[in-house]
């Protein structure tokens, strides 16, 4: 669900106070979104700026976000400019969705000079746009050429041209009727065809326009519901569509509505070819596996190429050259065997070939049956990094990206920014401590549930893990578990595991101290002996209560 102008108007008014407030880095964190970090003169924040076609937004927010090692060439360019730079302003263009930037900052010969950051809303045409003090636009995110846009070309040296205001229409802020036979959003500014059924859904109830507009713009509460599984929200209660809302500070409810929506597109970004090599090797081993079950259903037939060298070794004095099959006996019952020969080979000749299938069969069985077990182990393993990466944050993504590597999957990229030596840190595992003082520690991928089980959890913690899925470890620091605790945790290791869409899914739990790890296995991966086992109902309403 995009912004409209009047909630971008109320975003606006939200973060208007915090400026001026000085630039002092900029980063790219995807291919459509800038991060401003800013100190404000009571904090520091960041400004999140996404020009995504159906996310884009912007919110000041304390939230933090990865940022790569190489920037791109536009925001290269906003560094050598803007770092440092003071943002002194911020103004929308009406109700309209586009926002300016007002810049003040010294240039090379330590003149002051302005510079402005036009950020635009809409849709799929939402952009940044960098201009100088004369209109003359210096880059932007996206470049539209002449050629796809005659009307309004945004290319480095073209003037920019404001996004024109629609005559026709008016404030709604200051508007204290309105005509029942247009749309609001034919007749208002600001006003999208969602806003638009929520406020005619409040005038055939009998509320009036006045009053409906006093309450949007005495709103800072965000109202997020849910529509068809999706996140549909604004600044007052969205009651046409008879849905229970729940209810955040403005800026805090956007972050929570985009924030992780965004998240996965982010992953793929900058971490794209961790899917791109798990689908595809995923996808490969499955087109292996059966190939691999017939060729060893052929080799278990390999006994009939050692009786037809029998055969042929008692039968040499028969002439075969130049014949493609010969008919012999068998030996049990007499029955006439047609046994396929190469013309080139005598009969003697042939038989020596007829053993050499049999014993490369008879030793090739051993053979496919290792291979069918190590493809077998392949899909399993990548089967469970994709379920990983459906649920992975970023920092969750690159730990995957590490333990490819690690494995000889992926090549190491070499970085071209020279950094100091690190020492190997431990993976960063989820905690979460529940109401009766009972910590709780659960992984995400194999190198945190490796970590968490074999270097960081006691030997008389309590494991969970699903019995017939990929997925998390869960680690309870107890050894005493009452029944709410061993829900608790059997619940996070469903939900975090490849059954979170199942029922009834099973979890066995036992000592760490009865684990023992498989030699030569991937990371994670585990023998138990001794173990209990309860089954559960994955419920994302309860795992969010005890995130919280």
């Amino acid at each position: 669900m995009a912004l409209d102008g009047i909630l971008l108007h109320k975003i606006v008014q939200k973060i208007k106070p915090e400026f001026p407030a000085r630039i002092n880095k900029i980063y790219q964190v995807s291919n459509s979104e800038i991060l401003f970090q800013l100190k404000t003169q009571t904090t520091r924040k960041n400004l999140i700026v996404s020009c995504h076609t159906i996310y884009n937004r912007l919110n000041l927010t304390e939230r933090s976000y990865p940022t790569p090692e190489e920037p791109s060439s536009f925001v290269m360019l906003l560094r050598k400019h803007l770092e440092s730079a003071t943002i002194q302003s911020i103004e929308q263009g009406g109700l309209d969705r586009y926002v300016r930037l007002e810049c003040h900052m010294r240039n090379e010969i330590g003149d002051k000079v302005i510079r402005y950051l036009y950020i635009e809303l809409m849709g799929k045409y939402a952009n940044l746009i960098f201009v100088d003090s004369n209109g003359k636009i210096m880059d932007a995110l996206k470049r539209i050429p002449p050629f796809e846009n005659n009307r309004r070309t945004i290319q480095p040296g073209a003037i920019f041209k404001e996004t024109e205001v629609q005559p026709d229409k008016i404030d709604p802020f200051h508007a204290t009727t309105y005509n029942p036979a247009l749309t609001l959003t034919k007749q208002f500014h600001g006003f999208s065809p969602f806003l638009s059924k929520e406020v005619e859904y409040r005038l055939h109830n009998n509320e009036s326009f006045t009053s409906i507009m006093k309450e949007i713009e005495n709103s800072n509460t965000l109202y997020i519901s849910n529509l068809n599984n999706e996140a549909v929200f604004h600044c007052i209660p969205l009651t046409h569509i008879q849905s229970p809302s729940k209810s955040y500070p403005l800026l805090e409810g956007l972050d929570i509505v985009y924030f992780h929506k965004e998240e996965q597109d982010r992953i793929k970004d900058l971490a794209g070819d961790i899917y791109r090599f798990v689908n595809h090797e995923l996808k490969h081993q499955k087109q292996k596996l059966p190939k691999l079950q017939a060729s060893y259903e052929e080799s278990l037939d390999c006994d009939k190429w050692r009786e037809y060298g029998d055969l042929l070794y008692a039968n040499q004095h028969v002439t075969t050259k130049g014949e493609t099959s010969l008919q012999l006996p068998s030996f049990e019952d007499g029955s006439l065997i047609t046994i396929p020969l190469d013309p080139k080979l005598d009969i003697k000749s042939n038989a020596k070939k007829c053993f050499q299938k049999y014993n490369k069969a008879k030793k090739g069985q051993v053979y496919i049956l290792e291979q069918i077990e190590i493809c077998q182990n392949e899909i399993n393993y990548f089967d469970g990094i994709q379920q990983q990466l459906d649920l992975s944050n970023f920092d969750d993504a690159k730990e995957i990206q590490q333990e490819l590597v690690e494995l000889g999957y992926l090549k190491k990229k070499v970085s071209k920014i020279r950094k100091a030596k690190k020492k190997e840190t431990l993976p960063k595992i989820s905690k979460i401590t529940l109401p009766n003082g009972i910590q709780i520690s659960f992984g995400k991928n194999n190198l945190q549930n490796e970590a968490l089980t074999f270097k960081l959890a006691n030997k008389n913690d309590m494991w969970f893990h699903t019995k017939d899925f990929h997925g998390s470890h869960v680690v309870v620091h107890s050894q005493e578990l009452d029944e709410d605790t061993i829900r608790s945790a059997a619940q996070l290791a469903a939900y975090y595991s490849k059954g979170r869409d199942s029922s009834s899914v099973p979890v066995n739990y036992a000592q760490i101290k009865t684990l023992k790890k498989i030699p030569g296995a991937k990371p994670g991966m585990v023998s138990l002996s001794t173990y209990k086992t309860i089954y559960i109902d994955p419920d994302e309403s309860l795992i969010d209560s005890l995130l919280k």
